[in-house]
């Protein structure tokens, strides 16, 4: 990928990607379906992954007293008072959302669908909860409204994978994000940058940024590690604090951008940091809104004259 002036995009922005896929504007609404995990309920395991507390990110309307329709009609009424043309996306969010049979699945997603101003879903899962006649399905609901399935990918070694009691490994993310893509269907992954385990910082976020090229991916998020007050990971933290590497937001940045720069050209990147409150962070958090981090990426990579894609190597 070649950079050709300074003020063209350093990486590839997911509102401009989103605003073409879709075809309008279009809002997240965060619907919590009432879902479980199978990393909670005995199926692979119990207790979840150790970082996992679904509070960090549920706004208020996500309740499971109330219904789909019910949480979108309330989450637009929320969003209107600022973007009142918007059209919006139902974003199944709270632990996993294709864990359940395929008509309980297709009764919510075509619940969410039947909502006035809704024009298509986003699916958060793990990648070893789906299977072909979910895929296939899916596949035939992108071909009348827009779909994205988000894959919960946290990190591409195993041994990490199993330090924070993942329950599944790489091979289930390669296997799912692929046979998502052949049906055409976009792909999202979420990354988790400073998780415990494995070997090097450095090394580690090289090994991610070229196994997450290798992947049919069309979008992807990054999380910087947070600990979240009453999760297993935030007693680790203060049992042996050693064994973890906290960043500033300063070394984040960097971490972010040697990733960014080691990626395909093409991957779109929803974000780079996440947003838990305040109360419930462990270790303080560093005061900064998701745009003022953004905007010290975008600074950083011109002070490198750096871009995505510069150190790609398929």
């Amino acid at each position: 990928m070649e950079q050709t002036t300074t003020s063209a995009p350093r990486y590839r922005e997911f509102g401009p990607w989103l605003l073409q896929a879709v075809g309008e504007k279009v809002q997240k609404i965060s619907v919590n379906a009432g879902f479980t995990c199978p990393n909670r309920d005995g199926r692979v395991g119990t207790g979840g992954c150790t970082y996992c507390n679904n509070q960090t990110f549920n706004p208020a309307y996500c309740d499971t007293g109330k219904s789909v329709a019910q949480q979108l009609e309330e989450g637009k009424v929320f969003f209107r008072r600022k973007y009142p043309r918007m059209q919006f996306l139902a974003y199944f969010q709270a632990y996993t959302n294709t864990y359940g049979g395929l008509e309980e699945l297709r009764r919510k997603y075509e619940e969410a669908l039947s909502v006035e101003g809704v024009v298509g879903l986003v699916i958060g899962t793990r990648p070893d909860c789906v299977w072909p006649e979910l895929l296939d399905y899916l596949a035939d609901l992108r071909r009348r409204c827009f779909v994205l399935v988000e894959y919960g990918i946290e990190s591409t070694d195993d041994d990490v994978l199993r330090r924070i009691n993942r329950g599944h490994d790489f091979a289930a993310v390669e296997q799912a994000v692929r046979a998502t893509a052949a049906r055409g269907i976009p792909v999202g992954g979420h990354l988790i940058l400073g998780l415990p385990g494995g070997g090097r910082m450095e090394e580690r976020v090289a090994q991610d940024a070229r196994r997450l090229s290798a992947l049919p991916l069309t979008t992807l998020k990054l999380h910087q590690l947070q600990l979240i007050r009453g999760t297993r990971m935030a007693e680790e933290y203060a049992a042996r604090p050693g064994d973890f590497r906290l960043f500033s937001a300063d070394e984040y940045v960097d971490l972010v951008v040697d990733f960014v720069e080691r990626v395909r050209p093409d991957l779109v990147f929803e974000r780079f940091v996440s947003q838990s409150p305040a109360s419930l962070l462990a270790v303080e958090g560093w005061g900064l809104k998701n745009y003022e981090f953004v905007e010290r990426v975008r600074r950083r990579m011109e002070q490198r004259d750096t871009w995505q894609g510069r150190l790609y190597a398929p």
